[in-house]
């Protein structure tokens, strides 16, 4: 047992990179439905703001209850030949691959009940396979370690590969996919670039998600050693005491709100972005491209900054300078807002934003990861068990109903503030308003992420102590 424990406290970094490679399976799926499924639905499809923001809204609260269930289940699988995860990483990243295709290919011909149908229940499965396929991946992550320091690095690399989803979609998508041609000027308007962005983005997925799950299976025997014979309930009543033990952890729920808050602004950007930079700031795909290709470059090579940075001053000091970092940009894109006749269309003004936002993002996606995991070892003191899923479980159905409240609230807003896809050009009151809402709803969520994250008290000198408590009690036990 002593010789697996120190080998999953040594992970060869090309280990860490075939690991954190699965998380370009589930990031550039994810990132194309946040940043594309509204405006595809609305002006390429034609459906009410109201109705794709119901729709969405329902998709991502299907999603946020499924996935401490499935942290449970897989929690709870015992295969010697997969593990507590492997098995659904397989078969998440086929059903990915395969589902996402056919979500962005909806004629838009079809009747609009018929459209509405269609969108709601791919997006069903679409979520349904992700969180089969996200949640053994991020407890995997957090099951290779137990090395305070390497818990870091782990999910540091991670963080490149979700960044790289993003970059995928949002730049890349813009680059290769929105280009302009004659009849659409802004290549943002043509269907048939939806569709190609579908299909590469299924390829992606496929490809990455088996090189995750083929590069790290040699780990299934080690990991399988570390499973304590557990209790053989695990029905909804386990189920709900899990999560209650879990949020009853103070730290652990302070991570979870700070986290959840910080993905209501990644949440406005993702689902109003396309709107306020193309009808708010009349930027053309070559421009939105450049900004957020800015932002996620700077989040890429800020890795192995927030690295040393949260062994440098440990990760609670290090998550709150990423809140800052973030904050400074809502409240430069405030400006912008305010400025937007004169900074209309001129990049150039957006690059301070991108740089601030992309430094904060940086660490705010891969600290709190790496803090749940410091967590579960207080749990597993206190427990005497390692429920890793359940953990990542909880974690993303907390941000993840708060994400679908602002989702359908934001599609609420766009008919409120009498946005029209069929107008080139909207009125100044709903392209103030669209940027408005962005700017002002990120710098509170911002804010209140701040205010827990303060909360947090474990640090470097604390789990250094658990994990002697429990070194101590696995010596005991044998």
């Amino acid at each position: 047992m002593q010789r697996q424990t120190k080998a999953l406290n040594n992970i060869p970094l090309i280990d860490k990179i075939v690991y954190g490679s699965g998380n370009l399976s589930f990031g550039v799926v994810i990132q194309i439905i946040s940043t594309y499924m509204v405006f595809y639905s609305t002006v390429i499809l034609g459906l009410s703001g109201s109705i794709i923001g119901l729709a969405v809204g329902i998709s991502v609260i299907w999603d946020a209850v499924s996935d401490p269930i499935m942290g449970h289940i897989s929690d709870h699988t015992h295969l010697k030949r997969f593990g507590r995860r492997h098995f659904y990483i397989l078969v998440g990243a086929v059903s990915i691959a395969f589902l996402n295709f056919f979500l962005w290919n909806i004629p838009s011909a079809f009747p609009a009940v018929w459209k509405t149908v269609l969108i709601t229940s791919l997006l069903l499965l679409v979520k349904t396979c992700t969180t089969i396929y996200s949640v053994p991946h991020t407890a995997l992550g957090a099951e290779l370690t137990d090395d305070y320091n390497e818990r870091s690095s782990i999910q540091g690399i991670r963080t490149i590969f979700f960044i790289l989803g993003l970059f995928s979609a949002n730049v890349m998508g813009m680059f290769l996919f929105f280009k302009p041609k004659p009849e659409y000027p802004q290549g943002q308007m043509n269907p048939l670039a939806y569709r190609d962005i579908g299909i590469t983005a299924s390829l992606i997925t496929l490809i990455f998600g088996l090189i995750c799950y083929f590069g790290t299976k040699k780990y299934i025997p080690a990991l399988n050693e570390k499973i304590k014979s557990e209790n053989t309930k695990h029905g909804t009543k386990e189920l709900l005491q899990s999560l209650s033990l879990a949020l009853a952890n103070a730290d652990y729920r302070n991570v979870v709100l700070g986290y959840m808050f910080t993905n209501i602004a990644s949440a406005l950007i993702g689902s109003v972005g396309m709107h306020v930079f193309t009808y708010t700031f009349n930027f053309g795909n070559y421009g939105i491209a450049l900004i957020f290709g800015v932002l996620f470059a700077v989040s890429i090579l800020s890795q192995p900054l927030w690295v040393k940075i949260s062994i440098r001053i440990d990760k609670k000091p290090a998550i709150l300078l990423g809140l800052g970092s973030s904050l400074i940009a809502g409240l430069y894109f405030l400006f912008l807002v305010i400025m937007r006749n004169t900074a209309a269309g001129q990049a150039m003004w957006f690059l301070p934003f991108s740089v601030l936002s992309g430094f904060g993002m940086g660490g705010l996606f891969a600290i709190p990861l790496s803090m749940i995991a410091d967590t579960i070892d207080v749990e597993e003191l206190n427990s005497g068990e390692r429920k890793e899923g359940i953990y990542y479980g909880c974690l993303t159905l907390c941000y993840k109903l708060s994400q679908s409240v602002a989702i359908l609230i934001l599609g609420i807003f766009l008919d409120l503030v009498k946005f029209d896809s069929n107008l080139d050009h909207q009125p100044a009151g709903t392209v103030f308003a669209l940027g408005l809402i962005l700017a002002v709803g990120s710098i509170l969520s911002i804010i209140v992420a701040m205010v827990f994250c303060n909360k947090y008290s474990l640090n470097r000198k604390k789990i250094a102590h658990v994990q002697q408590q429990l070194h101590a009690g696995k010596i005991d036990a044998e």
